[in-house]
């Protein structure tokens, strides 16, 4: 007959019964038969050694776990015992010395020593079989033949200290030292709440112990005293273990055990002895129940169960929960990392576990917990090492798969972008008010500022804790940046990116990561390696467009790779550059996306709405139509809500201030790149030569063109939403950068990033809180360094954004002037801008002769636009005035007529500061405009914008309700073009020039005009007074031009200009071998640089003056002009004879 099936002991202690057979007497009769799969001991005394498959388990339980376990666990050697003064060297009994000693010392192993397991009572022979252990090079401790009684005696005489006889004797004492036995069974007690004494249930705080009644009957059987003790402690915690109810994890038992344990520990002042020593053990034994408890729970005798065997539940509960796991804890397992990778592998289990369940909530449920067990991690960083080892650290995983599929990805998840969390913030965003909204914002941004410092802690951690991990960390920043390159794409599939809420937190803590080097003395630079990309970079620039090179040119440079490292503050600055990129700015982009997507379902709604009369009659239809309604009303709260939830992010000052420093760095930095200097703001003058080399640099030229972008386009996005940052947050390096590039725009390709230069100069004089000229206007006036190439590079991309290569290049340049004209006028008070403009006009005459030129075009152009559009208008507004046209045929009338608006309001605006300009222009340098080159186009311009405004037909054409939301004030405009006539009004040229223009020059609208000024009250009497002599001047010219073309009779045809038809002043040869005049092939190739004869491409270099020619022509015109007044003396004096 067989025993029953026993459990192994922990480490060294007897074997308990934990089941007996039915018959007691067959037990203690007959050996126990040993199941292969539960033994784990060597043979006892009198039992032969398992045979068979019984072999092959002794060898995998008890040498592979036993031994190894033994060797790495806690202590290589367990905390011996002392002999039982009880039990003599040979007794009968089964059981080893229990009496713990401080040290442990090794001795020869004999059959008495420990470890044994017992499997019965029964008394070993002298030839038991050899200890196993010491073939493993881990030796046990023999029985002692000599010890101390574990009987309490009296003491002798001797033993007792006699008193000093110079000294009272002292008080006797009243309490007696507890034994050692005593404090171990209380302690032991007290920290599993367990006993083995049937009679002592309840410990002495008062709760309920567990009773073992194995280990109570094998202590009966040997005759030792019902205590627990350090010896059969490991044979306790078996049998209370196993009796734990299964349907509850195991660590609730053993967690709360260590926790007793680690504060009875520290209660107990001591550091060695044995009641030391059952601290110790307590500790040990706990942890590596728990431990086991984890990783065999069939030790135990249970099955394994996933949502028992792990940590996570208690690091989800906190370390202040007193069911959690506590920093003492994670301190002891740690420390056993290095000899068993079973810990280890628990915690990285745990942590991935924890991962993968916040994967699938969001902002809005309790995700607290997860980011506070990751938060715990940090402070320990063997636990932050494993866990950047681990394969799901950085897997290939899909752009969108980053934030659920990997360790980190899930924390930077979270945000209140999720669609589920934005639905909370704004439920029915249609009808929600202003203060709502704003409410709800700063709650959002409250929330998500918490979560990004608990992200940046989180990561910080993996930065700092070792080279390897630290490494790690930026290859998973990387191959977000590399794999969400489709985030800047025109369309947008978001189930091919990461999402908005991931990528900002992303950019936000790779922001603070650049605060240490973000000083303001920019004094750590140059530290960036500007080779960076030409090393190993981590970020893929490959398919991006570059500031200057094509892609051909730009691989082969890259490929020329240097060697070398690469610094921490070069990763994380070229890092976060890329994070702007496809983070932040491409959710700047999204919001412009938003704004038309909700103008056309508002519309699409409102029409709907409208249209829903025509389905009352007919049910089914209705219900239908009812439910198209409803997708796009759905469709529209969906966008808006998303655009607040947007906006609100990205309007935390906090965050657009970090990034603002880092704008500012880059911006240094590519000064410095550029200029070959060691600029800093407030060095421009000393520092930055321009123009910039003509050879330009190749690691400049190649750089991606996000690299100034994001510069430009996070300045727009503050100026527009958070102007009350900027004033402490920009420098002089933003003028600096933006007058460089324009005074160098060969130096960038694309010519939008070049019109991104001057929107962000032109939103930088917007007015702002007290500064009237905005954050920019005053340093704009007083810095030497734009007053000395400010106003060339402003007027050198007028003129360059006349062609940008674009479909809507041609309205695009409109834009650009406008805003061109915004920041003249901001600076214009300085006088030295207007000598400056006066210095161009002489000596560099034909670059001012083609901006001159250029803004007569738009002028002439957008005023015609504008002008043109308001006689449509007014038609449309008589026809809607009429109560019967049909709905449909009135929204269409509608539609066309806000077209017409829109184009009118645009074109008026810059009609508006175009003739402000020349204003400006024309009365600080008169003379620059009635150069022959100009005056002529100049005149008829203003002729015909005076007779469109102030002719017969004006007053019915132009008439349109509400002009001013049109930007539409004709008395205004009239009055401005008079300005400019008074301006040039002293320079006979011009006059002759508007007397000479056949098609607009009528004096009857000229005298028009002084009726509406006087009867407008628009100008002063004196100006009105100069204007009418100005008129007078006009007849005058136009009488004498009259008179001389008559005089002049027929042009020779070698004397005519063949394109214009009039006599040539100044003749040029053309590489046409054509003949024209100057003024004429002038204007021609400002607006056609080809020869007008053959189309080939010509400048006016290739002229070549006719002298020979010019002075013929002079001297015929003398000898005609001559003739003429020869003719008119001969005739008054005729009259005066007759």
């Amino acid at each position: 007959m067989t025993s029953s099936p026993r459990k192994p002991s922990f480490y060294t202690s007897r074997q308990p019964k934990f089941q007996r057979h039915s018959s007691e007497a067959a037990t203690k009769a007959s050996p126990p038969h040993l199941e292969p799969q539960e033994f784990l001991g060597p043979a006892l005394p009198g039992i032969p050694p398992p045979s068979g498959p019984q072999a092959h388990h002794y060898q995998l339980y008890y040498v592979f776990i036993r031994a190894r376990r033994l060797a790495k666990l806690g202590t290589s050697t367990p905390v011996s015992a002392k002999s039982d003064e009880n039990k003599a060297p040979d007794s009968e009994s089964s059981n080893p010395s229990r009496t713990s000693t401080p040290k442990p010392q090794p001795q020869p192993a004999s059959a008495e020593s420990r470890p044994k397991i017992n499997v019965t009572p029964a008394a070993p022979p002298a030839s038991s079989s050899p200890n196993p252990f010491d073939k493993l090079g881990v030796k046990a401790e023999p029985s002692s033949s000599t010890g101390t009684s574990s009987v309490n005696r009296k003491r002798l005489a001797s033993e007792i200290d006699v008193a000093p006889a110079d000294r009272p004797s002292p008080k006797p004492s009243t309490t007696q030292p507890e034994p050692v036995e005593s404090y171990a069974d209380r302690t032991l007690s007290q920290i599993f709440r367990i006993t083995v004494d049937p009679h002592n249930m309840v410990n002495s705080s008062g709760q309920r112990l567990t009773f073992l009644p194995n280990l109570n009957e094998e202590l009966n059987e040997s005759g030792e005293p019902l205590k627990l003790s350090v010896n059969t402690l490991d044979q306790a915690l078996m049998e209370a273990a196993s009796s734990y109810p299964h349907d509850k994890p195991l660590m609730n038992y053993f967690l709360p055990c260590w926790k007793r344990a680690v504060k009875a520990s520290l209660q107990f002042k001591g550091t060695e002895g044995p009641k030391f020593e059952v601290h110790e053990e307590a500790k040990r034994l706990c942890m590596s129940g728990c431990l086991f408890a984890l990783t065999m729970p069939d030790l135990y005798g249970r099955s394994p169960n996933p949502k028992h065997d792990t940590l996570m539940p208690y690091l989800l509960k906190g370390v202040q929960d007193e069911n959690g796991l506590c920093f003492n804890f994670i301190q002891e397992a740690i420390k056993r990392f290095d000899d068993d990778e079973a810990f280890p592998a628990l915690f990285n289990d745990a942590m991935i576990q924890i991962s993968n369940k916040l994967g699938t909530i969001s902002m809005d449920q309790d995700y607290k917990p997860y980011i506070q067990a990751m938060l715990t991690y940090t402070r320990f960083p063997p636990l932050i090492v494993n866990l950047a080892k681990h394969p799901i650290f950085i897997m290939a995983q899909s752009a969108a798969g980053i934030e659920k599929h990997t360790l980190l990805g899930p924390f930077f998840r979270i945000s209140p972008l999720q669609n589920e969390v934005i639905k909370s913030y704004f439920p029915g965003a249609r009808g929600l008010d202003k203060g709502r909204i704003a409410n709800s914002q700063d709650a959002l941004r409250m929330v998500l500022r918490t979560h990004q410092d608990d992200l940046f802690a989180i990561t910080n951690a993996f930065i700092r804790a070792g080279q390897e991990t630290r490494s790690r960390t930026l290859d998973w920043f990387a191959y977000i940046m590399n794999s969400n390159h489709k985030r800047r794409a025109l369309q947008v599939d978001p189930r091919e990116v990461a999402s908005n809420g991931f990528m900002i937190n992303v950019t936000t803590i790779l922001d603070r990561f650049c605060e240490p080097f973000m000083d303001m003395d920019f004094s750590k630079v140059n530290k960036i390696d500007d080779n960076y990309f030409r090393k190993q970079p981590r970020i893929d620039i490959s398919d991006e467009t570059k500031l200057n090179a094509d892609d051909a040119y730009a691989k082969s440079f890259y490929a020329n790779k240097i060697t070398g490292e690469t610094n921490f503050i070069s990763e994380a600055f070229f890092l976060t550059l890329a994070a702007h990129h496809y983070g932040s700015e491409a959710c700047n982009s999204q919001l412009k996306n938003l704004d038309r997507d909700i103008k056309y379902l508002e519309k699409r709604v409102k029409i709907m709405e409208a249209d829903r009369i025509k389905f009352v009659n007919n049910p089914v239809q209705l219900q239908q139509y009812d439910k198209a309604v409803q997708r796009h009303v759905d469709a529209l709260e969906k966008s808006i809500a998303v655009k607040l939830s947007i906006e609100g992010v990205l309007l935390d000052e906090r965050m657009q201030s970090t990034s603002l420093r880092f704008m500012r760095i880059v911006a240094v930095w590519l000064l410095r790149l550029v200029t070959r200097s060691e600029y800093k703001p407030g060095q421009e003058s000393k520092e930055i030569q321009l123009p910039l080399p003509a050879e330009k640099s190749d690691v400049f030229s190649c750089l991606p063109e996000y690299t100034l972008q994001n510069i430009v386009d996070n300045f727009k996005f503050i100026f527009r939403w958070l102007p009350k940052i900027l004033p402490s947050a920009v420098g002089d390096e933003m003028i600096a950068l933006c007058v460089t590039f324009l005074r160098s725009t060969e130096y960038i390709k694309n010519p939008y990033l070049k019109s991104s230069l001057v929107s962000l100069l032109f939103s930088a004089t917007w007015p702002l809180m007290h500064l009237k000229r905005g954050v920019l206007g005053d340093q704009l006036v007083g810095s030497q360094f734009a007053n000395d190439h400010l106003l060339k590079g402003l007027m050198k991309f007028y003129i360059e954004c006349e062609s940008t290569g674009a479909d809507s290049a041609f309205y695009d340049k409109f834009n650009i002037r406008y805003e061109i004209f915004q920041v003249i006028k901001c600076v214009w008070v300085n006088d030295h801008y207007k000598r400056q403009l006066t210095r161009e006009s002489r000596v560099n005459k034909q670059f001012f002769v083609q901006f001159v030129n250029m803004l007569l075009n738009d002028a002439t152009y957008v005023l015609d636009e504008a002008l043109t559009k308001f006689p449509k208008i007014r038609a449309i507004e008589k026809e809607l005035e009429d109560p019967s046209i049909p709905q449909e045929d009135r929204q269409k009338k509608e539609e066309e007529m806000q077209q017409l608006a829109n184009q009118a309001t645009s074109f008026m605006q810059l009609a508006n500061e175009t003739l402000e300009m020349m204003k400006l222009f024309t009365e600080a340098m008169s003379e620059a405009f009635t150069m022959p080159e100009i005056v002529s186009r100049l005149a008829s311009m203003l002729n015909y914008n005076l007779e469109t405004l102030a002719g017969k037909k004006a007053a019915a054409e132009l008439s349109v309700s509400n002009r001013d939301k049109y930007h539409f004030r004709p008395i205004q405009i009239i009055s401005d073009i008079v300005d400019i006539y008074l301006n040039l009004g002293n320079s006979p040229v011009f006059i002759d020039a508007v007397a000479a223009d056949g098609r607009s020059y009528k004096p009857e609208v000229l005298e028009r005009v002084s009726r509406i000024l006087i009867s407008k009250h628009q100008k002063d009497p004196a100006d009105v007074a100069r204007w009418d002599k100005l008129r007078v001047k006009f007849v005058d010219a136009k009488t004498l031009l009259d008179q001389a073309e008559l005089d002049l009779g027929d042009i020779p045809a070698e004397f005519e200009d063949p394109i214009m038809g009039d006599l040539m002043k100044d003749p040029v040869l053309l590489p046409s071998k054509h003949i024209v005049d100057r003024s004429t092939i002038v204007q021609h190739l400002l607006s056609d640089p080809k020869d007008p004869f053959t189309r080939q491409a010509m400048t006016i270099d290739d002229a070549i003056p006719q002298t020979e020619l010019k002075e013929r022509i002079e001297q015929w015109r003398e000898e005609r002009v001559q003739a003429a007044k020869d003719k008119l003396k001969s005739d008054a004096m005729d009259t005066t004879e007759g």
